[in-house]
């Protein structure tokens, strides 16, 4: 059964995004994963260490971010009238709150996070993803469901796909648990795909990463501990530090529309900001944040950093992904980027054949996404960036922004094993 987090009618709108959701209740046990109630019913525990079980909780409303400071006014969308100090602009978002209780999940209302929490699992691992609409705190006459959309991941069934046409979807105040069981390691991307054109412009946007049973059966000689992006088989494609990048852009007078309950006409497209992992250049060099931490400042709902820290030597992975609505070709000059995989697929023929792309730029179009790998040289600085010139400021303004961000290459050892990915 699905859990209410608050008390209020079953609206007509509510029954209609939610009858799915309400006839889904007979396959569904509504228990949050820290509540320690099996989420799917039907499914029994396998064997130990065949298919380890992992949770997860998100929550989906809305919200204030800040873009970079110094972006030049554009009245009456930027900066956005309604915005709390510190913050101008509205977006919807996904949040983790993993562990909380149901008091605390429920205050989260109204403190979206973009981008979306980055999620990490085992090729083979099961995958429970409890997914709490809290609704829109700013727009409380909209009862918008909410989905998870795992985008060219091949493993999920219809009704965990997440496309409401298809499946169903998370009325406000409920809860659905979504089960995943990857067999194909790689890097994905999950977004709301209700009412998705505009759901996925408001911020609703994070990426997956699946890692390959390769890492407990290293190869090549490699040592126990190795980091491989795929099952490559000859250790092509390992790697010491990853660091990932969620490409999106952001419409300011789409978010305005939505806070001051106007309507779009997404005909009129014309990006404002372009992001990486929801910050804009040089937002994108700040240190990761904390979303829980109210004393976290400007960027506490914009949590996910750009920067790229690495050793000399290092083998760096680079997880590229776009949930825009535009073309970006990101570029590094001066050092050799290998394109090993492209849409969660490994360039390899089926007789064995590398085709790995050996360049300095990648082209990634919406929905799509890269996987590229450097080692890291002699200790310096390298700007990542989007080669097209007019994406990189911020809100049509002087100088440097948007999608651009350093890597710093460090003396050898200077710094200690990564912990997670961006760290």
């Amino acid at each position: 059964m699905t859990d209410k987090l608050h008390p209020g009618p079953l609206s007509r709108r509510m029954f209609l995004t939610g009858t799915a959701g309400l006839a889904g209740a007979a396959v569904l046990v509504g228990g949050r994963p820290n509540q320690g109630a099996h989420p799917v019913r039907g499914l029994r525990p396998t064997a130990a260490g065949v298919h380890p079980q992992k949770t997860v909780h998100l929550a989906g409303t809305d919200g204030w971010v800040s873009m970079p400071q110094g972006a030049p006014a554009d009245p009456p969308f930027f900066p956005d009238s309604l915005a709390p100090a510190g913050f101008d602009t509205y977006v919807f978002g996904f949040r983790d709150v993993t562990g909380l209780s149901a008091t605390q999940v429920a205050a989260q209302r109204g403190h979206a996070q973009i981008s979306a929490p980055m999620l990490s699992f085992d090729e083979e691992d099961d995958i429970f993803i409890t997914l709490s609409n809290l609704g829109l705190l700013q727009r409380p006459d909209l009862f918008d469901g909410h989905t998870l959309h795992w985008h060219g991941f091949v493993n999920a069934i219809p009704l965990f796909d997440g496309v409401p046409e298809l499946s169903l979807a998370v009325p406000v105040g409920r809860d659905f648990t979504y089960f995943y069981r990857p067999h194909d390691p790689g890097t994905y991307m999950y977004h709301c795909h209700f009412e998705d054109v505009e759901h996925v412009q408001m911020g609703m946007t994070g990426m997956v990463f699946i890692r390959p049973r390769q890492n407990k059966t290293p190869v090549n000689g490699d040592p126990a501990g190795t980091k491989y992006a795929y099952n490559d088989g000859d250790g092509s494609t390992r790697y010491d530090r990853e660091f990932a990048f969620m490409l999106t852009e952001l419409w300011s007078a789409a978010h305005y529309r939505d806070a001051h309950i106007q309507v779009n006409d997404w005909t009129d497209y014309a990006a404002s900001f372009w992001l990486m992992n929801g910050r804009g250049y040089p937002d994108t060099l700040e240190p990761n944040g904390n979303p829980l931490v109210t004393t976290a400042g400007r960027l506490q709902y914009q949590p996910i950093s750009s920067m790229v820290s690495c050793n000399a030597g290092d083998r760096v992975l680079l997880r590229l992904s776009n949930l825009g609505y535009q073309n970006h070709q990101m570029s590094v000059d001066n050092l050799d980027l290998t394109v090993i995989a492209k849409d969660a697929s490994l360039l390899r023929g089926r007789d064995g054949t590398s085709n790995y792309l050996v360049t300095n730029g990648v082209d990634i179009g919406p929905g799509e996404s890269r996987d590229l790998i450097f080692t890291a040289p002699s200790p310096g600085e390298f700007l990542l960036y989007d080669r097209n010139y007019s994406y990189l400021d911020n809100g049509g303004g002087p100088g440097y922004g948007g999608m651009m961000t350093r890597i710093v290459v460090h003396p050898a050892g200077t710094l200690g094993p990564q912990t997670a990915a961006n760290a």
